[in-house]
């Protein structure tokens, strides 16, 4: 089983659960399970099937996308991170 963290913005959506383990042999499939057992925390991770722009998913402290995005195999002691992107800061103040 590997262990997906869920950031404190979308614990709501996954029944208050800092962490979830799921199954699956990519981050694909890893993140379909997610979704299967939390079906409204979809659509706060893909748009039309693919994942939001604003969503990064790390692998043991990897970006996914370096890696082969969906297709990247994990195995049981793996965690996956979910980070959403960040939008703000201070602009010449």
């Amino acid at each position: 089983m590997t262990t997906i963290r869920i950031p404190t913005p979308l614990r709501p959506y996954a029944s208050g659960n800092s962490s979830v383990n799921v199954h699956g042999s990519t981050v694909g499939a890893a993140l379909t399970d997610l979704t299967t057992q939390y079906p409204t925390l979809r659509e706060h991770l893909y748009e039309e099937n693919e994942l939001r722009s604003f969503v990064n998913i790390y692998l043991n402290k990897e970006d996914v996308r370096h890696l082969q995005g969906a297709e990247t195999a994990v195995s049981e002691n793996d965690t996956l991170l979910i980070i959403p992107s960040i939008a703000g800061g201070n602009h010449g103040s």
